[in-house]
C-alpha cells in the first residue's frame, strides 16, 4: 500500500512524504524536523518511517531545513549534480550536505530506499529545478513542484502515472491586478518562474489518460490563487476532454499545514 502526504505546499515551506509499510521517502525539507516528526507521529511513523530525501532544486521554500536534516538525521539525500553543487555551496547546506550526498544519474533509473527513481529537469529560475517520477509498487509518482512551463518530457511520465503532484500557482487576473511590482510578475509569468491555473488546466488535457487516479494541485500562491480557483480551473479541463466526475481523485494541497494522508 502506497501513501503520500503533504506536510507543507508553497513559498512558506515545501515538503511531501511517499512511503510503504517498508519504508519511504521525503521530497523536499522546507519544513523543520520538529515539525516533521510531529506531523509523522500523528500517523504512527518516525523518522525511520523514511531513508532518504528528495531535493527539487535549491531555492529556499525547499531547501531551508535540510542542513538540520543531514545534521541529525544523517539521511541520503539525492537529486541531480548541478542541484547538489548549489548544496555545497548554499549557506543552509554547506556546512552539513557533504556526508549526505547522493548524485542521480541523469536518463535513468535510480534505486532509492527500494523505489525507483528518475529526474526530469523543468523550466524553473534556480541553479537547475527538477521533478520526479518515483515507481513504487508497480505504481508511478510523478511530482513538479515549481515548473515555469509545461515540457513534453515532463507530459510524457504524466500519462504513465497513477498519481500526479502538479503545480497550480497563481490566477493571472489576481496576479496582475495585484500588489506585486511589475518584475516579480513578469518573472512568474515568463516561462521559468511558476504554473498558472490554466497553464496547468492545458498540461492536464495533455497527460490525462485512464490509468490516471490522482490529481494533487500544489504550490498554490497564498497571495494569487485561491483552492476554489485552482480546483475550478483543473475539473473544467477534465470535463472538457469527457472524464466522467470521480473518474480521478483531483486534490487541492494545502499551503501551510499537512494534507490528509492519502492512499494512492
Amino acid at each position: 500500500m502506497v501513501k503520500f502526504m503533504s506536510l507543507s505546499s508553497g513559498s512558506c515551506g515545501n515538503c511531501y512524504y511517499l512511503g510503504t509499510e517498508n519504508g519511504g521517502i521525503v521530497i523536499d525539507a522546507g519544513v523543520s524536523l520538529r515539525r516533521l516528526k510531529k506531523v509523522l507521529q500523528e500517523y504512527d511513523l518516525t523518522t525511520d518511517s523514511f531513508s532518504a530525501v528528495l531535493v527539487t532544486h535549491d531555492h529556499l521554500d525547499h531547501i531551508r531545513h535540510l542542513g538540520s536534516f543531514c545534521k541529525r538525521l544523517n539521511k541520503p539525500v539525492y537529486t541531480a549534480q548541478a542541484i547538489h553543487n548549489a548544496l555545497a555551496r548554499h549557506t543552509f547546506t554547506a556546512p552539513t550536505i557533504g556526508p549526505c550526498r547522493r548524485i542521480l544519474e541523469e536518463g535513468e533509473w535510480n534505486e532509492v530506499a527500494g523505489m525507483k527513481v528518475r529526474y526530469f529537469i523543468v523550466p524553473h529560475d534556480a541553479t537547475q529545478t527538477v521533478g520526479y517520477a518515483i515507481i513504487v509498487e508497480e505504481r508511478m509518482f510523478v511530482i513538479m513542484t515549481d515548473i515555469g512551463r509545461m515540457t513534453d518530457e515532463a507530459v510524457e511520465f504524466a500519462r504513465q502515472a497513477d498519481t500526479v503532484v502538479v503545480e497550480s500557482n497563481y490566477d493571472m487576473d489576481m496576479l496582475m491586478s495585484g500588489p506585486y511590482t511589475y518584475e516579480l510578475k513578469m518573472r512568474i509569468v515568463q516561462g521559468c518562474g511558476h504554473l498558472s491555473n490554466d497553464e496547468c488546466a492545458s498540461a492536464i488535457k495533455r497527460f490525462w489518460h485512464q490509468g490516471l487516479k490522482n490529481i494533487f494541485l500544489c504550490h498554490l500562491s497564498e497571495n494569487n490563487n485561491t483552492h476554489d480557483l485552482a480546483y475550478r480551473s483543473a475539473a473544467g479541463a477534465l470535463r472538457e476532454i469527457g472524464v466522467e466526475k470521480g473518474t480521478v481523485a483531483l486534490r487541492c494541497l494545502p499551503r501551510q499545514y499537512p494534507s490528509q494522508m492519502v492512499e494512492l
